[in-house]
């Protein structure tokens, strides 16, 4: 028995791996985290226990884990996402770890990838920036030492900050020293599902078309001069020989 830690991806149901898919379709249990993880994303299953834990609390989580591998049956435990990126699948290994249940982890695409997908551009970037940083603002969960956002900004590189957009005028406050007031910002509302939107600004008029569209929640912060890059270097991947 083992439990899959299953990437669905960032909301379109065939942005998820061939792996992850048939997983979903043939164990006999799946927990998926229903607020984040559409139910196309589960469409063919088998499973004869599907749970919904957007309302359960880890313990009631691990104890639906317990319950399958003392029935021998695998899990589909499925996030949004990539799982490795602010999954919450830390707690839950350290349990199974304890309980002797194995586990792997099915990667997904990420809402950054979605997001650049979306944007039609690319984060990397000669001459301008070939560094992305994925972080999150600080609000309930704290940061570590040297990982403030205006810390991070000092680097100029590309920035994908999560969980942050109720936030933003703050965010724009630490970016701007470093990153300057006319730094193209984007702030992609739930990329790739149906009702995806795109804000497309600067740090200094984002924060007011953020606050006119009542954008508060599951939105990527994009920000970085890859987002308008007229007039950049050519990688050296496809140069004609000279």
């Amino acid at each position: 028995m083992t439990v899959y830690f299953i990437g669905a991806g960032p909301g379109d149901p065939e942005l998820i791996t061939v792996k992850g898919q048939r997983l979903i379709r043939t164990c006999p249990v799946i927990l998926y985290a229903g607020s984040l993880v559409p139910e196309a994303v589960l469409s063919g299953h088998c499973a004869e226990s599907v749970v919904n834990t957007a309302d359960l609390h880890l313990d009631e989580i691990v104890a639906l884990l317990e319950a399958a591998h003392a029935k021998g049956q695998d899990v589909a435990r499925v996030h949004s996402g990539d799982p490795s990126l602010y999954g919450a699948i830390g707690e839950q290994i350290r349990r199974l770890n304890t309980l002797g249940i194995p586990y792997q982890i099915v990667p997904g695409v990420t809402a950054a990838a979605a997001s650049a997908a979306s944007l039609g551009c690319e984060f990397t970037l000669p001459g301008i920036s070939q560094t992305v940083i994925l972080t999150r603002f600080a609000t309930k969960t704290s940061m570590p030492k040297g990982e403030q956002l205006a810390d991070l900004a000092r680097h100029r590189a590309t920035m994908a900050i999560h969980l942050g957009v109720r936030h933003i005028e703050r965010i724009v406050a630490d970016l701007i020293p470093h990153y300057g007031a006319q730094c193209p910002v984007a702030v992609i509302f739930r990329a790739s599902w149906p009702d995806e939107e795109k804000v497309l600004g600067t740090l200094a008029d984002i924060a007011g078309k953020v606050l006119e569209k009542g954008i508060e929640r599951t939105a990527l912060i994009v920000v970085g001069y890859v987002l308008n890059a007229e007039g950049f270097t050519d990688s050296s991947l496809y140069r004609k020989p000279s």
